[in-house]
């Protein structure tokens, strides 16, 4: 019958429109969640057919259906802690709960996303969010570099911890020295004196090591060598011989007082590609760059002083940990008050085909779905992926001009489809009354 499908629809618009009028405010109470996605509420007609040309006609009402525009970005906001963060671009943030660690499934771990998140250590170094988000990140190894890890299952994701406590050194792997010495201590009649210079090193246990290095000049019966011998010994080892070398200077008006060759007496090769010799220390291996020959900025031999001008060497000793912060290519560096960097953990940016697909949950969280295809593990910054950024928190994409807006339409709408169900009744009372 054409009035009751007409009771029918009114009732379908309601509900549609209470539909719409929950979302909108949702909407509005979460436009100062960071984070938060805007649900929209779109409407289908529905149609009940009738034959071409009948002289009635059967309303079919609406449908309302409900979801969340995931991969619309909200405005990011500053904010002063160097672990609150965000993406700007495409991609999502790996966390999970505190019950979700260690869970069966993919890689052990309860897989959850977010877009944005203020984090701080827990007791125990955790990296977690007020909530209980904790954040999952590939570990590095000790010297920095990240492990090859899967990209389509969480099995190497572990929670990030840091220890606010750690102590780090950096053991020194490569020494220049930039020295120069008297051109005239290889002159026939010079007094041959062994010129004598200490570089400290790091060890690997952070302590403070000292290779002894000393230069003995190649005294000639008559006219000058331009030669000197160069012994290095290590202090860890007990002032063992770790390096003995014959330097020879060019005394050429083009290329005057560079080093013209590195004759081995024992010790590591020279290379003469790079200018470096290679020293075994108590530690292990390192690098000790003299220079290449003929180049400037090695050592050299020249005028009558004794100058070590240039002695640069990496490492550092012990030190406490000051700052941990997130780069935009998503490594967790470490900062310590030696002034020492060391890469922790690299957090990766998960993305899938349809982020609109995705189930949304509590605090701002999504899962995987079906509609949204499956999830692949992008360095930041690569593939359709944006950067993180630290000291940041992603807002609300709510517009609460919009939402007022919408929300004057739905009370309208809604009013109008009680005022079709109030007429239908008025309608069929009169129908009633005919009866009698």
């Amino acid at each position: 019958m054409t009035i009751s499908s007409a009771l029918n629809a009114g009732v379908a618009g309601l509900n549609a429109h209470a539909t719409r009028l929950a979302t909108i405010s949702d909407n509005i109470a979460n436009s100062s969640t960071y984070g938060y996605k805007r649900a929209v509420t779109d409407f289908q007609s529905m149609v009940i057919t009738s034959a071409p040309g009948a002289g009635s006609y059967s309303a079919g009402g609406v449908r309302a259906s409900s979801g969340r525009v995931i991969d619309e970005r909200g405005a990011l906001v500053s904010t002063a802690n160097a672990l609150d963060l965000a993406v700007s671009g495409r991609g999502m943030l790996p966390v999970t709960t505190s019950a979700g660690l260690g869970a069966e499934g993919q890689g052990g771990n309860t897989l959850m996303m977010t877009t944005t998140g203020s984090f701080k250590p827990d007791a125990n170094g955790v990296l977690k969010t007020a909530s209980g988000l904790v954040l999952l990140g590939w570990p590095a190894n000790a010297d920095g570099g990240i492990p090859v890890f899967p990209r389509d299952t969480t099995g190497g994701l572990q929670p990030v911890v840091v220890n606010a406590n750690q102590q780090a050194g950096d053991p020194s792997t490569q020494i220049r020295l930039g020295v120069n010495l008297p051109a005239t201590g290889t002159a026939a009649g010079a007094p041959g004196t062994t010129l004598p210079l200490s570089v400290e090193y790091f060890g690997n246990l952070g302590t403070s090591e000292t290779l002894d290095v000393r230069f003995t000049p190649v005294v000639p019966v008559a006219g000058a060598s331009n030669q000197w011998t160069l012994q290095i010994r290590d202090s860890a080892q007990g002032g063992a011989l770790i390096g003995d070398y014959t330097l020879t200077f060019d005394d050429s008006r083009g290329a005057g007082g560079t080093l013209a060759g590195v004759v081995v007496n024992a010790g590591g090769a020279y290379d003469a590609a790079d200018g470096t010799v290679a020293l075994t220390v108590a530690g292990g291996p390192l690098t000790m760059t003299l220079g290449k020959l003929g180049d400037q900025n090695g050592l050299t031999q020249l005028s009558d002083s004794f100058a070590p001008t240039s002695i640069t060497k990496n490492g550092s000793p012990v030190g406490n940990l000051t700052v941990v912060e997130v780069n935009e290519n998503g490594y967790l560096t470490a900062t310590y008050d030696t002034g020492f960097t060391r890469t922790l953990y690299q957090i990766p940016l998960v993305d899938m085909p349809n982020l609109n697909g995705l189930t949304a949950l509590n605090n701002q969280t999504y899962q995987v779905s079906p509609n949204s295809g499956s999830f692949f593990l992008w360095n930041a910054g690569d593939g359709p992926t944006g950067s993180v950024v630290g000291y940041a928190r992603e807002g609300s994409t709510t517009d609460v001009a919009a939402e007022l807006t919408a929300l004057i339409q739905t009370q309208r709408a809604y009013s109008s489809n009680a005022k079709v169900i109030q007429t239908v009744d008025e309608m069929l009372q009169e129908t009633t009354n005919i009866k009698r």
